[in-house]
């Protein structure tokens, strides 16, 4: 591949759920497609034990699931899963949009700020898998702000078991469109120090991102 490479994780079992999730997201293996164990050990060059260990994440994730006598095999898209998981978001990120407003000093709006430029850059060179990973490093700025760290974890996990559906978005520009623009309402909410704000831009930022994929999902 072209470019720096990203520092590699530090143990072979992150490294290889780092990989996977790189893999699902974007779609380099299919939903439905079965993971033979063997053949990624292989590949990634590990061990076939940090592999069980990444299985084991990405199963409790709903990333992945477990049919006896076949084995794993990459999870469908669900729109009962992204309606559930996106509600649960809503809830949590709505609390931690509250106390960030109260908490966060000016360095998080500059840092919400670069992270969305970043956006930008890879939505125009429609370079999804930095778009998704960029996206994630804007609204993490924001959440984490809100010092409770227990919050964070339990946000970071509805994210990693959706990630999927984010690179299909993605794929539609006037979708990844539409994210530029409610990224930059957010952050005016954010600057204006405005809470309600905030979290009415979030939610119509994750409603339009459910209506979207709903259409999509529908027409599969």
């Amino acid at each position: 591949m072209a470019g720096t490479s990203p520092k590699r994780p530090p143990t072979a079992q992150a490294f290889a759920l780092a990989e996977l999730r790189r893999m699902i997201i974007a779609g380099e293996v299919q939903p439905g497609e079965p993971l033979r164990q063997d053949a990624l050990a292989e590949r990634l060059g590990v061990s076939r034990v940090p592999l069980r260990e990444a299985f084991k994440i990405l199963e409790g994730e709903g990333q992945i699931v477990y049919e006896p006598h076949r084995g794993f095999k990459v999870a469908r898209l669900s729109l009962a899963d992204l309606l559930e998981t996106y509600r649960i978001r809503q809830l949590l990120e709505t609390e931690a949009a509250y106390a960030a407003v109260k908490r966060a000093d000016s360095s998080v709006l500059q840092a919400m700020k670069d992270a969305a430029r970043e956006v930008e850059a890879a939505s125009a060179a429609a370079d999804i898998l930095p778009m998704t990973e960029a996206n994630r490093r804007f609204h993490f700025v924001l959440l984490s702000a809100s010092g409770m760290p227990r919050l964070d974890r339990l946000i970071q996990v509805l994210w990693d078991a959706t990630d999927t559906y984010r690179f299909v978005y993605y794929g539609v520009p006037t979708n990844r469109h539409l994210v530029e623009e409610e990224h930059n309402l957010i952050i005016d909410a954010f600057a204006d120090r405005d809470a309600d704000r905030l979290v009415k831009h979030m939610d119509e930022h994750r409603d339009h991102a459910v209506d979207a994929l709903r259409k999509f999902l529908d027409a599969k």
